[in-house]
């Protein structure tokens, strides 16, 4: 485990493709085994993987989470109703045209009717196919509501999430976030994750990549102290809630559809967790000390 730091009452890991371990009960953790026959405190071992069984150890990207009960029982999913007809992630229609005119991105307004973080999304650009597993899109988001009763679980991509206006608290699997103008969160593909507004309305950006995943460029002629630097990087430490529900709602975006599924309990149920595959922030503010700029 890398060092712990504290923001106001949240409390960060620091590190860039470390191999990290947290957890919120002393002895949750299993001693030297991924998936003993019974966990510690009688939880539920699952791996989340993002990248394939077989990728060589220098690339291969998993993290175990220890659950108080199983992320598979909820009812099916089916196809949410309503949709959110302005989120794309399919860019490779030949009927659809291009316009060589100039284009420039301004904020969006914030909407008059109460909107959250999933049905305040709305497609930009982009080029590829999620399907495909190949490509990105570009999102802007509005939102004037937190996200009730409700998590939000991209199969898509990775979201890279710019707040420019308000700030985000941000609850994950793996624990919680807080992300303010000048702050980039990145929330993995697969990964459940449930948005507050402590301020009031945000709006912001979100980049969203098909089939791989966020990368530090490599470094070049300015040598090992340039560009970002890994311990700018911070990751939440282990944050649960053991509650139950009467109707809790996962959202999931698939093949650029939301499809959604009951369930009776809150998905933040890991009490501990280790791995190198993690939700995680980093502050816009030190790319300008570090010779580099996003």
């Amino acid at each position: 485990m890398e060092n712990s730091i504290s923001g106001d009452d949240y409390i960060y890991q620091s590190g860039f493709g470390n191999h990290f371990s947290s957890e919120a009960i002393a002895g949750a953790l299993p001693v030297h085994q991924n998936s003993p026959l019974i966990c510690p405190f009688g939880l539920y071992a699952e791996q989340i993987s993002g990248t394939s069984f077989t990728t060589p150890r220098s690339h291969n990207l998993f993290s175990w989470l220890y659950r108080i009960k199983p992320s598979v029982t909820h009812e099916p999913f089916k196809l949410r109703v309503p949709s959110n007809r302005k989120i794309l992630s399919e860019f490779n229609d030949s009927n659809s045209s291009t316009n060589p005119t100039q284009l420039r991105w301004k904020p969006a307004d914030i909407p008059d009717l109460p909107t959250d973080f999933i049905d305040g999304l709305s497609t930009v650009c982009g080029s590829g196919s999620s399907f495909m597993r190949h490509g990105y899109a570009i999102h802007m988001y509005t939102a004037n509501k937190s996200m009730d009763n409700c998590a939000f679980c991209n199969a898509d991509g990775d979201f890279l999430i710019v707040p420019q206006q308000g700030r985000l608290f941000i609850t994950t699997e793996c624990g919680k976030l807080k992300v303010s103008p000048g702050d980039i969160a990145i929330i993995p593909q697969g990964f459940r994750f449930n948005v507050d507004l402590p301020d009031g309305p945000s709006r912001g950006y979100v980049a969203e990549i098909f089939g791989t995943h966020f990368q530090l460029p490599d470094l070049g002629s300015i040598g090992a102290n340039g560009l970002a630097s890994p311990r700018d990087f911070l990751v939440p430490t282990a944050w649960f809630e053991d509650k139950s529900y009467p109707g809790y709602t996962i959202v999931q975006k698939f093949g650029g559809e939301l499809f959604t599924a009951v369930q009776d309990f809150s998905p933040f149920n890991v009490v501990a967790w280790h791995g190198n595959y993690v939700p995680y922030k980093v502050s816009r503010v030190l790319f300008k000390y570090n010779d580099y700029a996003i």
